[in-house]
């Protein structure tokens, strides 16, 4: 199921008063009108991960992008240009050896840091646009990170053709589910879908949130106040 979210048409001024407002109005349209507004506003709402080198967003490299949006899967690994921290080793099992990127010790296949951007504004581009990319914990890291290295290639521009906003899944999750004790990923993962998974490698991480994600079903409005528009 491709997930279709409703975007902003109104200058922003306070945002809980804005929110208010816009479901006040709403709710009072009747379900024709609400279906109309939902068609002229449809976008793709992708799931996407980083693993990196460590967890400095202004310094760190990244060593894993993945995306997911129903059965299509992207998936890129890049050789970093520093030295990958023993503690993110420890989470995603990638090491570097004699220049070869190792995932638990296997080589794993690389591309360069500007063509695996590229190639993934190009998987974007393939979506009904406009495209939203959700991560969990996006404000606080991938999207930091990701749009840093954007800007260092020039390819920014080109990524906001495609892409109009960042879906954080953390906040969001709080804010769904305020009574659980804990948010991470695995946790909530285990709490709602049931089992485990190979948490921290980003295909998996992209698979497993877009499962919870769509387990939640959360509504256009909700959705809209965890998205960062940019």
């Amino acid at each position: 199921m491709v997930r279709h979210f409703l975007g902003k048409s109104y200058s922003a001024h306070n945002g809980v008063e804005d929110a208010t407002m816009r479901q006040e109005l709403f709710n009072s349209w009747s379900p024709s009108q609400r279906s109309i507004s939902r068609m002229a506003r449809q976008g793709t709402i992708v799931f996407f991960d980083l693993e990196t080198t460590g967890l400095r967003v202004k310094s760190c490299h990244i060593v894993q992008l993945a995306a997911s949006c129903e059965n299509n899967i992207f998936n890129r690994y890049i050789l970093p240009g520093i030295p990958i921290e023993h503690r993110a080793t420890k989470v995603n099992g990638l090491t570097v050896s004699y220049g070869q990127l190792l995932l638990h010790g296997e080589p794993v296949s690389t591309m360069t840091l500007y063509y695996s951007l590229t190639t993934f504004i190009q998987y974007l581009g393939r979506f009904p646009g406009p495209v939203m990319l959700a991560a969990h914990n996006a404000w606080g890291f991938d999207q930091i990170v990701l749009m840093r290295v954007l800007e260092k290639f020039s390819l920014f521009e080109q990524f906001n053709q495609v892409v109009s906003g960042f879906v954080d899944t953390l906040p969001l999750s709080k804010n769904l589910y305020p009574e659980l004790d804990y948010f991470n990923q695995p946790y909530l993962v285990r709490y709602f879908l049931g089992g485990k998974y190979n948490a921290h490698n980003a295909v998996e991480d992209v698979k497993q949130l877009e499962k919870l994600f769509n387990y939640w079903d959360p509504n256009n409005y909700v959705i809209s106040e965890f998205t960062d528009w940019i």
